[in-house]
Formats: structure tokens, sequence, C-alpha cells
């Protein structure tokens, strides 16, 4: 593959595409102020119905820079920004080699195609069915997941979710500092000019970590509402020049060889189902998007149509794979043109203008993407930096700070592996076969009563079916005898025809959460039997800033919420209720 584009055509789109971004996050701060005039709404987030609050001075306070609406954007975004936000941030620079491996191998065909783009689209569905439910049972200021677990079992849970989430979103991120790095590095170096794709993912890192040390949340979801507009528009463009391209004409025939439905392709369809469903359930830039919309109905709506959207440019870039390879089957067939690569052979008759759109496309991508996992990482420990910030009185920007100081030491080992160029389907693969060690046991935990003879999670019921999932997964190595050492096989090296293909890895990712869930649910049993109701209800681990008074629901008591001492309530109490106590919403003994 050959392309003209220029050392500074390069760096030119992509300092012009962050920027421009920057500007759209501080403006989503209010920064610019009555600058915009009628155009300051398409900008700003404004949470519910609030009006303008000023100091004791008459001076007004800029309520899109508090820290709890900077780290949430709560009860902000309509059902468009969080159709267009969802759609963003989920489909990274990533999205061109993904589909592209599916759609080009004969072996995989529609079945592939069709699952991956069904597997991305369908974890916005169970949001969309379980997020209200969650929602409604973290009672403080909550901002994700991890404090439905901190809340419905206890630390360690909470502990195991932030570990589980922040390394599915570390390799995230990773994947999209690879994915950029190489395209720009393909696009740019030739005999001419030689490019360091490190610089790339680099200048990306530091220029997102900047507006969203701004912005926060509320500058994400704005400027992913910008960037999922601007991807819409370059893919029907692409679509219209790749298709209309003379050396991109196909006969019935030759599109006959691409389009297969295999079994291959089926079994690869089902373990993308249950990859990406159990990883992005570990995804807090998905959560914190249940808690910024504006209402339920925005949620919802929101999260289906994104999805649609997910959809449509999923299969968009698969069946443009299929087109590649109908072009050229025997090179594929014969590795002598890759097909995670195939959507790029289409792109390489172009004229270098559609090179430079091509840019522009990835650049949005990766953007939208990084930005999100950015905020994401930064809510991991939210509400206890806000609970303890308002129990010792620190100054109100520490947890903003502490957040930032997070996402910049992730984000330095992540450009750095970015840089080595790892296969980007094969990150992913580790992560999801991680997460879906862990799905099933978290959110059994909505499960807060017992049905019969089962009974409801507990704390350590939970955690030793994680561990067990774990566990699963290196038994299952021993059984297929994969090489390497004990967790080797996390990385499925099953000798299949794609990383995501063949009848073990499947089975790995059917029987891995199922074990999973079992062992927690028979932990939860015989931790209920041995040590009793009560003391299996409580939570394993407390610290001592679990005794500090909680902040109650913002929508129920007003932006800053109210003060509520839960320890004096516990002891005024004369017989805890089970509910409460298998709930552990209100519980906070050790």
């Amino acid at each position: 593959m050959a392309y003209n584009v220029s050392e500074g055509a390069a760096y030119a789109v992509l300092f012009t595409v962050l920027c421009l971004f920057a500007l759209i996050a501080i403006a989503s701060a209010d920064f610019f102020g009555g600058c915009l005039g009628n155009f300051n709404n398409l900008f700003v987030l404004k949470q519910g119905d609030e009006e303008e609050t000023v100091d004791e001075d008459g001076k007004k306070i800029n309520n899109n820079r508090k820290t709890d609406f900077f780290l949430s954007a709560r009860d902000s975004a309509p059902a468009s920004a969080i159709a267009l936000s969802y759609f963003a941030s989920g489909m990274g620079a990533w999205v061109l080699y993904g589909p592209a491996e599916m759609g080009a191998n004969k072996q995989i065909g529609w079945l592939g195609v069709i699952g991956y783009a069904f597997a991305s689209s369908a974890p916005a569905f169970v949001v969309f069915a379980i997020g209200p439910i969650i929602k409604e049972r973290c009672l403080d200021k909550s901002f994700n997941v991890t404090d439905f677990g901190r809340q419905r079992y206890g630390r360690v849970m909470q502990f195991t979710i932030a570990v589980f989430s922040i390394f599915y979103m570390f390799i995230y991120i990773v994947a999209e500092y690879t994915s950029i790095s190489n395209i720009y590095g393909s696009f740019v170096t030739n005999p001419i000019y030689e490019f360091d794709p490190m610089s790339v993912s680099i200048a990306i890192g530091v220029i997102t970590i900047l507006y969203t040390s701004v912005g926060g949340l509320p500058a994400s979801i704005i400027t992913d509402k910008f960037q999922g507009l601007m991807v819409g528009a370059l893919v029907i463009l692409l679509l219209f020049a790749v298709s209309v391209h003379p050396e991109n004409q196909l006969t019935v025939e030759q599109w006959g060889k691409a389009s297969n439905w295999t079994t291959e392709g089926l079994m690869a369809g089902v373990t993308l189902f249950l990859a990406v469903l159990s990883a992005e359930m570990f995804n807090l830039g998905t959560w914190q998007r249940v808690w910024s919309a504006k209402s339920e109905a925005d949620m919802k709506k929101g999260f289906i149509g994104g999805s649609i959207l997910i959809f449509c440019l999923m299969m968009f870039f698969g069946i443009m794979a299929m087109v590649a390879y109908a072009q050229d089957p025997v090179a594929y067939d014969n590795w002598t043109k890759f097909s995670f690569l195939s959507f790029f052979d289409l792109l390489a008759p172009l004229a270098p203008a559609w090179h430079i759109i091509t840019l522009i496309l990835v650049t949005s991508l990766a953007a939208s993407s990084v930005d999100t996992l950015q905020n994401a990482l930064m809510s991991s420990f939210s509400s206890d930096l806000i609970r303890l910030q308002k129990h010792y009185g620190f100054n109100e920007e520490a947890p903003k700070w502490i957040a930032r100081l997070l996402i910049l030491i992730l984000n330095i080992p992540a450009v750095w592996l970015g840089a080595k160029a790892y296969d980007v389907l094969s990150l992913f693969l580790v992560a999801d076969l991680v997460c879906a060690c862990a799905v099933l046991p978290v959110f059994f935990g909505l499960m807060t009563e017992d049905k019969g003879i089962i009974a409801a999670p507990t704390e350590l019921g939970a955690f030793l079916g994680t561990v067990c999932g774990v566990f699963t997964v290196v038994v299952i190595g021993v059984v297929v005898e994969a090489e390497g050492g004990l967790f080797e096989y996390f990385w499925l090296e099953n000798g299949a025809i794609c990383a995501l293909c063949g009848s073990k890895t499947m089975i790995t990712f059917i029987i891995t959460p199922i074990s999973a869930g079992f062992f927690c649910l028979f932990f939860s049993k015989l931790d209920v039997l041995i040590r009793g109701e009560d003391s299996a209800r409580k939570p394993m681990l407390a610290f001592a800033g679990d005794e500090l008074p909680e902040v109650e629901k913002a929508d129920e008591l007003g932006d800053e919420g109210v003060v509520k001492d839960v320890n004096k309530d516990e002891e005024a109490a004369k017989e805890p209720q089970k509910e409460t106590a298998v709930t552990g919403m209100e519980d906070a003994e050790a």
C-alpha cells in the first residue's frame, strides 16, 4: 500500500483536529461566558432545571466547574447527547481493524461481521434494562458501577470491580494508541518520510488530558457530540468515494467469493457477543452516562440510538473488508495481504485528499474514545474522594487534582505500550476474558432476596466466585494443553484462523462466566450457612472513611445533597431489616 501523505500534512491534521476539540471542551466549561450568544447551549450542559447561583458577593458561580458536576455531568445530558456520546466514545480507531479481520476472511464471512456489529451494540440494551435499577440502588452521589459494588457488597468488591475496570480501560487506551499510531505510520512512512508513531500517541494523550482536566465529563460528552457528527459525515463521504472508484467495482462472481455463511463465522459471532458484553459491563465510561442523562427516558433513548449507530458503523467497516477480499481473494488467503488491513487496501487507490479525510476520521475516533476513558478512570473512586474532602475540609478542588494525577500516571505506560504495535484484537481479547471472570458475580448483586435455596450473593461469595472464574481459565488452559506459563492461556492462542475464532475460544467464553456465577451463588449459600445471615451480609472490610456520613441522592435533596449520619440511624434502629442487610446500602460496620 502506498499513500502520499506528507509528514507536515499528517501533523497539521492531528493538531488541528485535537485543538478544535480542545476549544469545544473549554467552551463546555462555560469559559467563553456570553461570547457564544445563542450558540452557548450547543456547548454547555445544564444540570436539570438548575438556576444560576451567586456567592455572598453577588458574583455568579459557574456550576459547570463544581467538583461533582465536573466528575459526573449529573442529570444534564439529553437523549441526543447520550446517543452521540455513547456512539463516538465506543467506536475508537480500532474499528478500522476489528471488523476488517472478520470481513476479509472467507472462513468467517457474514456471521462474523454481523456478530461483531451485534456484539458491539448489545451492551447498550443491557444498560437500558439494568442501568435505572443500579442508579436507584445507589443512595449517595454515585458515579458508576464501582459505587454500586461498594453499596451492594462492600469495599472488597468495590476494589475488585475497580481493578477489573481499570485493567480493561487501560487495555482499551493502549489499543487506541496502538491503532492510531499504526494508521498514521502507515499513511506517512514511505521512502521520503520517516515518521515516529509514538509522537501521535503522545499528542493525543497530552491534549485529551489537558482538555478533560479543564472540562471533565461534560467536556467529554460535548466533544463526543461533535465527534459523532463528524464521524457520521466522514463515513458517508468515504462510502461514496470507495464505492464509485473504478478499482473497487465488483462483479457478482467476485462478491460471491467473499459472501459466505460459515460455522467458523457463527462461532466467532458467539465468542464476540460474550466477550464484548462481559468487558463493556466494566467500562466506567458507559456507566457514567447513566448518571449524566437528564432523565431515565433520555438515558434509554440515548443508549438505543447510540446502539443503532454503532451497529451501522461496524457493519460498514465489515462490509468494506468483504469488498476488499473479493477484489483479491488469493492475496488474502495466502497472507500476502492481511485481513485486518483490508479497509486500507480500498483506500490506497484513492486521491490523497481522501487519505487526509481518513486521518481526520481516525483522529476523531481515537480522541473520542481516549477522552471518555480518561474521564472514566477519574471516576473510579470519585465518590470516596468527595466524601473525604467534605468530611476533612480539604480544598474543594482536591478530588479533581487527585483524579487528574491518576489519569496522568496511567497514560504514561499506555503511550509507551501503544508504540509497541501489539495486535489490537489480541489486546482486547485478554481484557474481555479477564472481565468474563467477574461479570456474573458483580451483577448477580442485583439479586437482593433469596430465591428458594439460592441465597442472594454475599460479598465473600461474589469475591470467591470471581477468583473461581480466573481459576477456571487456568484449568481450561491445562485441559487444552496450552503452551506457556500458568496464566498464558489468557492470550487464547488456540491456533485458530483468527484471534477470536475457533471452538476452544468460544467454549472458554461460555464456561468461564457460568463457572464464576455458579461458584458465586455456591459460596454465598455456604457463607450464610456457616457465618449466619447477619454476619454474611456485612462488608468484609471497612475503612475509617466508611463511618463518615453519606451524601444522599442529588435528585431528591438538591445539588449539594444533605448529610445524613448513617451510623446514628443504625444505632437507633431496633431491628435491622433483611433487605437493608442484603443490599448493604446502609450498613457501614466492619
